[in-house]
């Protein structure tokens, strides 16, 4: 094993050495620390091949790094002065409150939550967003942004300090309920809404998040249709729950275009308490997603589709982009999948990204009827300028998956109260008993 520390320890989250072994087509991360022994996870289940999903990019640090590198990966991030990638989308977390209590949250929402940050507060974690990165993708995230009533306000907060677009984080409980609270965001200046979404039957919401809430959903959809606010559905797929769903969710999306504007799923990560190490049979990877997804919709999705990304690490997600034809059919847009081509800057690649989610997941403009259309080819072009459907995975990584490689090629990140930017899955990170990283140690006190 390369004695190179490349991940961490789940027990302790020290820093181990780390290598992957390929098994029967399959990728594992296979990592050891001296004190608490081995441990051997899946992170790369079958076609297409880990390695020819490779993509080398050129690093690009930060505009103005905050941290140096001094006690070595992932202790110093800030951003620090070793990172390969500036933001892509800065993750704004308004609150910590939450009205739901799930399991699989990231963010450990729904228990004992401190104050909420005020507005000024707010506008000092902008102002350190364009210092660090200059004008990228803002996220506003919590736990549940909508518990704030002020929301509206930190929606125009974001647009007057030069962010061009900013989407929303939420489970949509309160959009779907609350006549007219679609249109107050839309007039406040919300681009997209990133919409908790994680399947069409009612029993995936009783097991994931502890009630029945597809009606909710479905009027949170329609809400935000109406209101111009363009949606991206976020499934989390966890194994023996919602991996039978996700053709139907990727119909659900086809039939609400150009409304809907992407499918980004998010398979299951482990992140707070888990004595246990969970199982290979309870991780779900990129790979099996993409099978699934050709499975499910009958090879109108397939698996040769799509492509690695050309932003963050190009084992952290897949992309592929479609057509909704007018029967509901998808038309591929997007090239075909293997990528031989020469290393580029991962700034390019960053760029691209954010033109990119601006272009795609915010409300198409002037959708004109298909009589206006003059013939085919114009009609093919006005179709493709706005029913357009972004079908994407992300997987985040947990103390088990975590490699240092993806992590300094992260693209988006979490600002931390205290104004540094850190990492999604850093930030994140949790050990076998709980224990973070930097959630709740926002001082700059983590350590090795």
């Amino acid at each position: 094993m390369n004695r190179v520390p490349r991940s961490v320890c789940p027990v302790c989250l020290k820093p181990i050495p780390a290598s992957h072994e390929i098994e029967d087509g399959n990728a594992y991360l296979v990592k050891e620390c001296p004190e608490h022994g081995e441990f051997r996870t899946i992170v790369w289940r079958g076609e297409p091949d880990f390695q020819d999903w490779k993509r080398t990019k050129i690093p690009s640090l930060p505009k103005q790094p905050f941290t140096r590198s001094e006690k070595g990966c992932p202790y110093d991030c800030g951003l620090c002065d070793a990172h390969r990638q500036h933001t892509c989308t800065a993750v704004m977390e308004v609150t910590w409150r939450c009205d739901l209590g799930c399991p699989v949250c990231f963010a450990s929402s729904g228990k004992k939550a401190p104050a909420d940050p005020a507005l000024d507060e707010l506008a000092y974690l902008f102002d350190r967003v364009k210092l660090a990165s200059g004008y990228c993708n803002v996220q506003l995230s919590g736990g549940e942004p909508t518990i704030r009533n002020d929301l509206q306000d930190i929606i125009r907060l974001a647009k007057s300090k030069g962010f061009p677009f900013v989407q929303l984080n939420t489970n949509g409980l309160r959009i779907g309920r609350e006549a007219g609270y679609a249109a107050l965001l839309a007039e406040a200046g919300l681009d997209s809404v990133f919409l908790q979404f994680d399947g069409m039957e009612d029993d995936i919401y009783t097991r994931l998040r502890g009630r029945p809430l597809l009606e909710t959903k479905l009027a949170a959809i329609r809400a935000l249709v109406d209101a111009g606010i363009g949606i991206v559905l976020v499934p989390t797929v966890v194994p023996g729950v919602n991996e039978h769903n996700l053709g139907a969710i990727l119909r659900l999306a086809s039939e609400n275009s150009p409304g809907v504007r992407g499918v980004h799923f998010q398979p299951v990560s482990y992140f707070g308490r888990y004595p246990e190490a969970p199982a290979d049979d309870q991780r779900i990877t990129l790979p099996d997603v993409m099978r699934l997804l050709e499975e499910q919709t009958e090879g109108a999705v397939r698996t040769r589709d799509f492509l690695p990304p050309g932003c963050e690490h190009s084992h952290c997600s897949f992309h592929a982009n479609y057509m909704v034809l007018e029967d509901g059919g998808l038309k591929k847009l997007s090239a075909n999948g293997k990528c031989g081509c020469t290393p580029r800057p991962a700034s390019e690649g960053a760029d691209k990204a954010k033109a990119f989610v601006k272009r795609q997941w915010a409300a198409p403009d002037n959708v004109l009827p298909m009589a206006d259309k003059q013939d085919d080819l114009d009609a093919f072009i006005s179709r493709a300028a706005t029913h357009t459907l972004a079908v994407s995975a992300m997987a985040f990584q947990d103390a088990w998956t975590l490699d240092f490689e993806r992590l300094k090629g992260c693209c988006i990140h979490t600002v931390s109260p205290d104004g540094r930017l850190i990492p999604f899955c850093a930030y994140n990170l949790t050990s076998m008993d709980g224990e973070t990283l930097y959630r709740g140690k926002c001082d700059g006190s983590a350590s090795a």
